[in-house]
């Protein structure tokens, strides 16, 4: 064929169809085409030097790669060339023409068939045709060595053309005539501006392996600038990198001001091929546990982003870390709908989630108080991943932090404290509360405090429910301080419990609409009352916490108990001897529900009549 023949060809697929189903499917900004076309013209050098390493003539005369851009603003052009392989006149049918080919339909149908192979949508040529998005006309002109140069055109509306050019050097070169919104005169971006150019290649090819370069203005004219990197921090090996480094790439691509906490590098090489680059920042940002919080992990693939916020990538519980994945097994043009029932990154996420947890028990063993620091910010996530992933509690368990009624400052595991425990000890103890002093001064605290019995005070809403979920550890049974059946035996005498029957009964009559039940104490030592959850079900605090949230979920079962040891107890047993429905027994009752509730954080349900109980009671008092 010579240069002046030309054959026009019609597309096989409804490329309106096929335009509309990239533009509103695939691609979410139309900035996307000038990653695409970078990415291709990538690989294409990618090719030609594997071929030479067995053929070594084919770049003897040219093996300074390059990618290089261009704009035209008077003509609204926008150029982007490369010495890569180049195609010959059957691969431009071939691999340009792939859709054109394979219909749109059939792209359609194998899609539907395999939604997980995301290698289908590269197969297609999707990613040469994005600059249909930007582009009225697009023009391809490209040679390969020892070939004549081939030049195709179309402006997407059902044709191209293709016939033989004229083109000294290998490689490709591709011609976009811009639509005018996507130029100086237009109301979109401005494809024919040099800054924006350059911000593009930065965003999104900045690591790119060979150099992008473009003729800008300058003060003093014009000169070749090169707008990437080129060498990715991530595909560095780690003893190549800095810490200061990896700072100042953290702080520059995650709008940190802090240095993180935790710098997590490392590269696998298997069925699924891919490099991380992974931080724990130092602080939690305020919405963390906002349902709008986006996670900051970024996804390439071939040294291109190709999704920004790649929320499928880590479990919910680690969204706060921060960082990338680089694997070449994804596709350019996946979207996120593909993505979610994908193979390849569900294996990588796993891996993720693995390593992640590997280097937090490692700095849990090895540095403590850079942990401990960790778990200030973030531990609430952590229980949290166990509340809501039961099946994930094995590997989270040993990760959790509490304070401890022996410990003042430090924290301690749950492994640390079955290994401090007595021999005789059958059940790990816990508590909630706010704080440690008010927890201290609970009445219920007294027996425990009396044997000297090591505690675990619960500080969050989220703690407790993740000590229900759990049940056990190391087949030690966790036991509420503030719930019934503490299980302890005080050794000192105590009223039994028989001879005053008609007492508590009584008590429980007054209280019938507030208590489920009436005892006498084994915990109190000093305290007269207190409340106790039941052993089943919400307790106190747990009530507390869905009333915050305006859930609903019922009543906490409330047992009353009295120290059989105290004097006001003595006072309710002369009142009930000398008459079992004397008013006054119903009165203190009230006043003994209403005092132990305020202990646990409620609210009398008549504040007015509990005060004025109160100052009656005072008015009485000689």
């Amino acid at each position: 064929m010579t240069t002046q023949q030309t054959e026009t060809k019609e597309f096989q697929a409804q490329t309106e169809q096929l335009l509309d189903l990239m533009i509103n499917s695939i691609y979410t900004n139309q900035e996307i085409f000038l990653r695409e076309l970078i990415s291709n013209a990538s690989d294409a050098i990618d090719k030609i030097k594997f071929k030479a390493l067995t053929e070594p003539e084919l770049i003897a005369d040219d093996s300074e790669f390059e990618i290089n851009l261009e704009v035209d603003q008077e003509n609204n052009l926008f150029i982007i060339s490369d010495n890569g392989i180049g195609m010959t006149y059957e691969d431009v049918i071939e691999n340009i023409g792939t859709i054109a080919q394979s219909g749109t339909k059939e792209f359609l149908r194998k899609l539907k068939q395999d939604k997980e192979n995301i290698d289908l949508i590269g197969q297609f040529g999707v990613g040469f045709y994005s600059s249909f998005m930007v582009a009225e006309k697009v023009t391809l002109i490209t040679k390969a060595v020892g070939e004549e140069a081939v030049k195709w055109e179309s402006t997407g509306d059902g044709t191209y053309s293709i016939e033989d050019a004229v083109k000294k050097e290998r490689g490709t070169t591709i011609k976009l005539k811009l639509r005018e919104e996507f130029t100086a005169q237009g109301d979109e971006e401005d494809f024919t501006d040099p800054q924006t150019i350059k911000n593009l290649v930065k965003q999104y090819s900045n690591y790119v392996r060979y150099p992008i370069t473009m003729e800008v203005p300058t003060e003093e004219g014009t000169e070749v600038q090169t707008l990437n990197s080129m060498t990715p921090l991530w595909k560095k090996n780690e003893d190549e990198v800095s810490e200061e480094e990896y700072t100042e790439f953290y702080k520059r691509n995650f709008t940190d001001w802090q240095e993180p906490l935790e710098t997590i590098h490392w590269s696998v090489e298997g069925l699924v091929k891919f490099t991380g680059l992974l931080f724990i920042p130092q602080t939690a940002p305020n919405d963390l546990f906002s349902p709008d919080f986006k996670t900051g992990i970024k996804l390439y693939s071939k040294d291109n982003l190709i999704m920004e916020e790649c929320q499928e990538l880590l479990p919910n519980y680690l969204q706060f870390v921060k960082g990338l994945i680089d694997s070449p097994d994804f596709s350019l043009n996946i979207s996120r709908e593909m993505l979610q029932n994908n193979k390849q990154l569900k294996v990588i996420a796993k891996n993720a989630e693995k390593v992640i947890l590997r280097n937090l028990k490692k700095m849990l063993n090895n540095q403590r108080e850079k942990y401990e620091k960790f778990w200030q910010e973030f531990g609430k996530a952590i229980k949290g991943g166990i509340y809501s992933n039961p099946d994930k509690q094995d590997k989270l368990v040993d990760l959790l932090l509490f304070s401890s009624s022996h410990l003042e400052e430090e924290k301690t595991t749950l492994a640390e404290y079955v290994e401090r425990m007595p021999e005789e000890q059958e059940s790990i103890y816990y508590v909630v509360g706010q704080d440690r002093t008010s927890i201290e001064n609970l009445p219920q605290m007294e027996l425990v405090q009396d044997k000297d019995l090591e505690v675990l005070y619960l500080l969050d809403e989220v703690a407790e429910f993740v000590i229900n979920i759990l049940g056990d550890y190391q087949d030690f049974e966790f036991k509420s301080v503030l719930r019934e059946d503490l299980d302890l035996e005080d050794e000192s005498e105590t009223e039994e419990e028989e001879e005053v029957e008609g007492l508590l009964e009584k008590i429980k009559e007054h209280l019938a609409d507030k208590v489920d039940d009436v005892r006498l104490s084994k915990r109190l030592k000093s305290s007269a009352v207190c409340l106790v959850s039941g052993q089943q079900g919400l307790s106190m605090s747990m009530e507390k916490v869905f009333n915050q949230m305006e859930q609903n979920l019922g009543q906490a079962q409330r047992i009353l108990e009295l120290n059989p040891n105290h004097q006001l107890f003595t006072t309710l047993q002369e009142i009930y001897n000398q008459d079992p429905e004397a008013e006054t027994l119903q009165e203190y009752s009230e006043l003994l529900y209403n005092l132990s509730s305020l202990v646990e954080g409620f609210t009398p349900e008549d504040p007015v009549e509990f005060t004025t109980k109160i100052t009656d009671l005072m008015s009485k008092a000689k």
